[in-house]
């Protein structure tokens, strides 16, 4: 399992009905994040996610992704976070440094994990691709 930065308290995000994705008024703030990836030679590492809840989660509990390459489908599931086997993280909230929460990532608590992967588990990256938990 990885150090797992679940924090105690989380502050809410919008359902997915009313979560606004990207727009033409978002061109410079997107011109401004692509600069920072290529500066720091990450834009084929990093990318944009619409942050979204379509369900509450304890604050023990992170999200866990598996997949189905034959199938070609993605399964995201509920897991207590100190007794998970998925160890890898593949999305990251943002945490702002002043009022940060407890338990926000490392350096300055400037992140938080919120979706979890292993190739153990037909994650992406998995060699043989086989069916499995």
């Amino acid at each position: 399992m990885t150090d797992m930065n679940v924090s105690a308290s989380r502050a809410p995000l919008p359902r997915f009905e009313e979560a606004e994705g990207l727009g033409p008024e978002d061109s410079e703030f997107v011109r401004d994040i692509v600069a920072v990836l290529a500066k720091h030679g990450n834009l084929d590492r990093f990318g944009l996610c619409l942050l979204h809840d379509h369900f509450p989660l304890a604050a023990d509990e992170v999200l866990v992704e598996t997949n189905d390459s034959r199938a070609r489908t993605l399964h995201v599931q509920v897991e207590k976070a100190d007794r998970t086997r998925h160890a890898k993280a593949s999305q990251w909230r943002f945490v702002p440094h002043a009022g940060r929460e407890p338990g926000a990532g490392p350096e300055g608590g400037s992140y938080q994990e919120i979706l979890l992967c292993t190739t153990l588990d037909l994650c992406p990256g998995h060699a043989d691709g086989h069916e499995g938990g």
